[in-house]
């Protein structure tokens, strides 16, 4: 991983991505170890995350290792993208979808 991206959990979640997100927007990645779609898709994330640094703050979330977050979002598959604006849920993407799917999808929110 590279060091564009912040990985977050349960317990950083609230500071990390809720707050921050008052300020600009915050895209999460929730991902797994055995996901292999989550592993094609980093590569685009950390692309992203390199090409929106101080626009968009961009954090991963392992879903394995944190139970809480997901659940309280509705996260039922993954690779899923959450962006969030103003603490709240802004938009989902699901699945592993090309860069420009992605970016067309920020640029509504930053």
């Amino acid at each position: 991983m590279g060091d564009t991206i912040q990985a977050v959990s349960d317990a950083s979640f609230q500071s990390d991505v809720i707050e921050a997100s008052k300020t600009q927007p915050v895209m999460v990645d929730f991902w797994a170890d055995w996901c292999r779609p989550c592993h094609m898709l980093t590569p685009t994330v950390e692309e992203i995350a390199r090409e929106q640094a101080g626009k968009v703050k961009v954090v991963k979330l392992n879903v394995d290792e944190n139970m809480n977050v997901p659940g309280r979002f509705n996260i039922r598959g993954i690779p899923t993208l959450l962006v969030f604006k103003g603490g709240e849920v802004a938009d989902q993407i699901v699945g592993a979808v090309p860069k420009d799917q992605i970016v067309k999808v920020l640029e509504r929110h930053i």
